[in-house]
């Protein structure tokens, strides 16, 4: 006798979709981590973001998204322009800092200085832009962000950097992981 075949995976014997199966599946992949920088009444605001995505070259956009439960939502929802800084794998406890609720986020421990149009430009990223937000999408309980690269700098040199300072930081299974080669 032999054994039933398995099921293919496009034979519609899946899991329903549900937010649980949305968040299991994508605990499985990898992303990048960035911090979203705003000014709101004169204040820096910012969070981590692992959506981040570049969306078109020309003209140079990108997307991420935000919650509108979030504390940033407010800053995000009324600005023009917006920071976005990649991180490396030696900054776990600046991405941990920005997305913990309730931290000050712009205390001692961060070092940023206002850049072109206000916004909170952190130091020590591998690299950073500013960006003139132009569309706000709706989507379930969070907003898209699409955002036109205003200005920005790619920092220092990513290549053979034996202290890793040049690698990124990535999101996977629910924790900030450093790349293997």
């Amino acid at each position: 006798m032999t054994a039933p075949a398995a099921p293919s995976p496009r034979s519609g014997t899946g899991l329903p979709g549900s937010p649980d199966l949305l968040r299991s599946v994508f605990r499985r992949h990898a992303a990048g981590v960035a911090v979203i920088t705003a000014e709101s009444g004169g204040r820096p605001v910012g969070f981590t973001a692992t959506s981040l995505n570049s969306v078109s070259a020309d003209p140079p956009l990108l997307s991420f998204a935000i919650g509108t439960g979030s504390s940033s939502w407010p800053a995000v929802r009324d600005c023009d322009h917006i920071g976005v800084h990649i991180l490396g794998e030696h900054q776990r406890d600046l991405a941990g800092l920005f997305a913990r609720n309730g931290a000050d986020r712009f205390g001692p421990a961060t070092d940023w200085a206002p850049g072109p149009y206000g916004v909170p430009v952190l130091d020590g990223v591998l690299a950073w832009l500013v960006c003139r937000v132009v569309a706000r999408v709706p989507a379930g309980a969070h907003r898209v962000i699409i955002a036109e690269v205003a200005a920005g700098e790619p920092v220092g040199d990513p290549v053979g950097d034996p202290a890793g300072e040049g690698r990124p930081l990535l999101y996977h299974r629910g924790r900030f992981n450093a790349l293997r080669d």
